[in-house]
């Protein structure tokens, strides 16, 4: 079992990464490979819906040579995809979202002269979120884009974990958000084993 994570946050020691934590290591404890990938670290640029992607259903081959194809590559040996994110405007940061518009085209081979395979088809997506307003409030509209999203590109919608974030003068991590990421982990490798 193997678990690609997309680090949305620009923050590397913000809420979004200390959520993700207990996350991480109940994956160790577990002994389920990962990767973490800081989406601000990497160049990635936005979709342009040139089409290029389509010609070749066996690979990304998206014409811009940035840091997709190295994220590509590790999505399509994973099983479980997270989307880690802070909600931003009722939404994922911009780099997440611009690749997640890569990814629609460049994984869904939908857009051709012929209609083509999902190359990521079956693979779980799961969501860790953070917010600063109620998350049926905050974090409703992007989980309901991206059941959407899951849906359109044969993927198995697996949940998300969000927690609220009460203001810069309050301490966002404490117990019981670490036990909600550490049980959202287990749910997510119980799912895969099964």
């Amino acid at each position: 079992m193997k678990v690609s994570i997309l680090m949305g946050s620009p923050r590397k020691k913000g809420n979004t990464a200390a959520l993700l934590e207990p996350f991480i290591k109940e994956l160790e404890q577990h002994y389920v490979e990962h990767n973490l990938i800081w989406l601000y670290d990497k160049q990635l640029e936005p979709c342009i819906a040139c089409r290029v992607c389509q010609k070749d259903w066996t690979t990304f081959a998206c014409h811009y040579n940035d840091d997709a194809q190295e994220i590509f590559d590790n999505i399509i040996a994973c099983d479980i995809i997270v989307l880690a994110t802070p909600i931003y405007s009722w939404y994922c940061t911009p780099p997440m979202k611009a690749l997640l518009d890569r990814l629609v085209y460049g994984m869904n081979k939908y857009y051709g002269d012929k209609m083509g395979p999902a190359l990521w088809a079956g693979k779980q997506l799961a969501i860790v979120a953070t917010c600063g307003y109620r998350p049926e409030k905050g974090a409703d509209l992007f989980e309901e884009g991206i059941k959407r999203y899951c849906k359109h590109s044969q993927l198995q919608y697996a949940g998300m974990l969000v927690e609220r974030d009460l203001g810069y003068q309050s301490v966002f991590m404490d117990a019981e958000k670490a036990q909600h990421s550490c049980l959202f982990a287990q749910k997510l490798i119980k799912q895969t084993c099964i």
